[in-house]
């Protein structure tokens, strides 16, 4: 009698593409799964309305800078503190800064900067409790009393300690603040998922084959646990773009010559009550971004977990 190869085996014993984890399904049953959860996701109003949002954020973002003859580097020395015209839509700064173009401006930066916040905290939250969970014993102690002891730290106050070392250098480094300290709590999620999963009959057979951790944790463990990952990554972009926005408001954050949200804020409060629309539209930016992406975080979360699809 034959014996099938590891390679085939280990094959074989690819996880479901699901939460909870099951029996094997081909690519076709996956796709399948997907086109359902899809159509879930569509007929909840406040989810599409949410998606419509971002994605209009997007184009408006880097399309609207085209929009108009100004870029957000300009100055209009013949019209300081203007109401919005046809010549500067939203009107102009104390300095004759266009308004449109620097909130178009700080609308990209905010989103990239809540992209890759989002992507490198859920990253780092995956890896260090996947690895926790399935390793146990002292990897788990020694990762978990990391993260425990970021949790008590007031994250926000050592930001605003660690940012003015680093002002007039990339504003990468500050995407890099931002996601050390936004994926302690998915970290845990991980982790007791992991736990979970570690005994899923699947993961015990790739275990006894003598598949190395690192491939059962990548192929098996956090495949399955994608939809809290994809969850966890959205909710943390809102996050992130009202911590930078915050911290630039502080002074804290972002610098010119970059533009955000935060800054034009930061600049509005001599002239609150002159030209009140300086904090207007950069204010109503923040609601309305970080409401679309909370509404689409809570969407997914609905659709993606079993425990919540009855409701």
């Amino acid at each position: 009698m034959s014996v099938p190869s590891s390679g085939a085996l280990e094959t074989s014993l690819q996880p479901d593409q699901t939460e909870g984890g099951g029996p094997p399904l081909d690519e076709t049953r996956i796709a399948s799964r997907w086109s359902v959860v899809f159509a879930r996701f569509r007929r909840r109003r406040l989810a599409m309305f949410g998606l419509t949002v971002v994605v209009l954020l997007f184009v408006l973002a880097f399309v609207g800078p085209y929009l108009t003859s100004w870029s957000y580097t300009d100055h209009d020395f013949n019209a300081f503190l203007q109401g919005p015209s046809s010549s500067h839509y939203f009107g102009t700064t104390q300095t004759g800064g266009d308004v449109y173009a620097l909130t178009m401006r700080g609308m990209q930066k905010s989103l990239v900067i809540g992209i890759l916040v989002a992507l490198l905290s859920t990253g780092m939250a995956a890896i260090v409790g996947s690895f926790a969970g399935y390793f146990g014993g002292w990897v788990d102690r020694s990762l978990m009393w990391f993260v425990d002891l970021l949790l008590v730290l007031p994250s926000f106050l050592i930001i605003a300690i660690l940012s003015p070392t680093f002002k007039g250098k990339t504003w990468l480094v500050f995407v890099v603040l931002l996601a050390a300290f936004l994926w302690l709590v998915t970290a845990r999620i991980v982790r007791g998922m992991t736990i979970s999963l570690a005994n899923r009959e699947y993961v015990l057979a790739a275990r006894f084959m003598g598949v190395p951790a690192h491939k059962i944790i990548f192929r098996h463990i956090l495949p399955n646990i994608s939809g809290t990952l994809i969850v966890a990554a959205t909710l943390s972009i809102p996050n992130a773009i009202i911590a930078e926005a915050a911290l630039s408001f502080l002074g804290l954050g972002l610098t010119i010559p970059n533009a955000s949200w935060g800054l034009m804020l930061h600049s509005a409060q001599t002239y609150i009550y002159q030209a009140p629309r300086l904090a207007i539209f950069p204010g109503v930016a923040i609601v309305i971004a970080a409401l679309a992406f909370n509404l689409l975080g809570d969407a997914l979360r609905d659709v993606l977990d079993p425990r919540l699809r009855g409701r």
